[in-house]
């Protein structure tokens, strides 16, 4: 077994059906590199969990679905934690890492219900995302959102009439449920959030063993697209509210930026290259411009 004599690893991840496929999912292909190794899932409420009667934003945005994940790590009852990458604040949390970057699934949103030209004048699109709101409006100022929150079979038990809700494809393929989906929305005016589609792996930041384990389901690619994604949100700052999104498209970063007090957005993007560092900085360089442009009105 690569670097490490142990014979089971433990995967902090939260309870819900997708989570559960995901770390699921990530666990089958650890086995598969690492013959003779075990996993086992450790399962973790985290505050996004309790508080499904509140929206996001209220309760903390990012990082709600992630803290009590990692602090399973921290205090030693899981070697590693599994997370939707979208989820994750872009400051990685002190004393772990960030030691694999899953292949990406399709980063796309999607509406189920009906496609976007076939919902009526004034139509309800449930999400509980200001940045869908903010993408949608941009396209159908008519459109009125309601809130939705709870795990994905609620969600899809409260679609509105006559009306649409948004999820993300990768929640809905990990699932199997893809068959729901009325229209995929393309990434080039549908910005996703950053990382969405891909599942990170953190682990303690001096557990040298398991990250050399977790090197076999390290995709390059995906690493290199959602590490520029993140640097597009570092820029904002953690205390950014604004809906925002940012994604990479092979050598091509889309951003977007909105504010929902003025319902103003902007959009734009840049060509990525040289190493991670400057990668890092070109990112980071489109997130300050497009602040700008939103702040100067």
């Amino acid at each position: 077994m690569a670097d490490d004599d142990r014979s089971t690893l433990r995967i902090a991840t939260r309870g819900s059906a997708q989570a559960t496929a995901q770390a699921t999912a990530v666990a089958d292909a650890l086995m598969a590199a690492h013959p003779g190794l075990s996993v086992e899932l450790v399962f973790v409420e985290t505050l996004g969990d309790q508080r499904t009667d509140v929206p996001l934003h209220s309760i903390g945005g990012q990082g709600v679905f992630v803290k009590e994940v990692q602090r399973a790590v921290l205090d030693g009852h899981a070697d590693l934690a599994a997370h939707s990458a979208k989820d994750l604040p872009s400051t990685t949390a002190d004393g772990l890492q960030l030691a694999a970057f899953c292949e990406r699934r399709d980063p796309r949103d999607a509406l189920v219900g009906a496609p976007l030209d076939l919902l009526a004048p004034g139509a309800t699109v449930a999400t509980g995302s200001v940045r869908r709101r903010a993408q949608l409006a941009a396209v159908r100022p008519d459109l009125q959102f309601v809130e939705l929150r709870g795990n994905i079979h609620t969600r899809l038990s409260k679609l509105p009439p006559e009306g649409a809700l948004v999820m993300a494809v990768a929640a809905m393929q990990i699932l199997e449920i893809t068959d729901r989906i009325a229209q995929h929305l393309e990434v080039e005016v549908f910005v996703p959030a950053p990382g969405q589609g891909c599942v990170a792996l953190e682990c303690r930041a001096d557990d040298h063993a398991t990250a050399a384990l977790l090197e076999a389901v390290d995709h390059e690619a995906t690493r290199a697209a959602v590490t520029a994604e993140r640097a597009f949100l570092a820029q904002l700052g953690t205390g950014c509210s604004l809906p925002v999104a940012a994604h990479a498209v092979g050598d091509t970063l889309l951003g977007f930026l909105a504010d929902p007090a003025t319902q103003r957005w902007v959009r734009g993007e840049c060509v990525l290259q040289g190493d991670a560092g400057e990668r890092a900085a070109q990112a980071g360089a489109l997130a300050a411009d497009l602040q700008a442009q939103l702040e100067a009105g």
